[in-house]
C-alpha cells in the first residue's frame, strides 16, 4: 500500500507538475498576449494622442483665420461705410453741378435770346438807316436839282 500510495503520490506530483506547468505555458501565452495588446493600445494612445496634437494644432489655426477674417471683415465695413459717405457727397455733387448746369442753360437760352432780339432790332435799324440813307440821297438830288433850276431862275431873272 505504501507502494501504491507512494506511486499515487509520485502520479500525482507528475500531474501536478504538469499542471503547474501547463499554467505556466498557458499563463506565459496569456501574459504574453496580453503584453501584444498592451504595445497594440499604446500605439493606438500615440497616434491619438497625435491626432489630438494635430486637432488642437488646426483649431488654433482656425481660430487666428476665424480672428483674421473677422478683422478683415470689420476693416471692409468700414471701408464700405467711407465708400458710402463719400458716394453720398458725390451725388450732392452732382445734383449741385446739375442744378448749376440747368440755371446755366437757363441763362444761356435768355442770353440767346435776348441776341437774337436785339440782333433782329439790328437789322431793323440798319433797313432804316438804308431808307433815310436813300432818302436822304434822293432829297439831296432834289436839293441839287432844285438848287440848279433856282439858280436857272435867278439867271434868267438877271439877263
Amino acid at each position: 500500500m505504501k507502494k501504491n500510495l507512494e506511486g499515487s503520490v509520485k502520479d500525482l506530483q507528475h500531474r501536478l507538475d504538469e499542471a503547474e506547468s501547463l499554467v505556466l505555458k498557458g499563463g506565459k501565452k496569456q501574459l504574453q498576449k496580453l503584453e501584444a495588446r498592451v504595445r497594440e493600445l499604446e500605439g493606438e494612445l500615440e497616434s491619438e494622442q497625435r491626432r489630438a496634437a494635430d486637432a488642437v494644432k488646426d483649431v488654433r489655426k482656425y481660430e487666428r483665420r476665424m480672428k483674421e477674417l473677422t478683422y478683415q471683415n470689420e476693416e471692409d465695413k468700414k471701408t464700405v461705410v467711407r465708400l458710402q459717405d463719400l458716394v453720398n457727397k458725390l451725388q450732392l455733387k452732382v445734383k449741385a453741378y446739375k442744378r448749376l448746369n440747368e440755371e446755366a442753360e437757363e441763362q444761356a437760352g435768355a442770353h440767346l435770346a435776348k441776341l437774337r432780339k436785339v440782333q433782329h432790332e439790328l437789322e431793323e435799324a440798319r433797313e432804316r438807316a438804308d431808307i433815310a440813307e436813300s432818302q436822304i440821297s434822293k432829297l439831296r438830288t432834289k436839293s441839287r436839282e432844285f438848287g440848279k433850276s433856282l439858280v436857272k431862275q435867278e439867271q434868267t431873272k438877271l439877263n
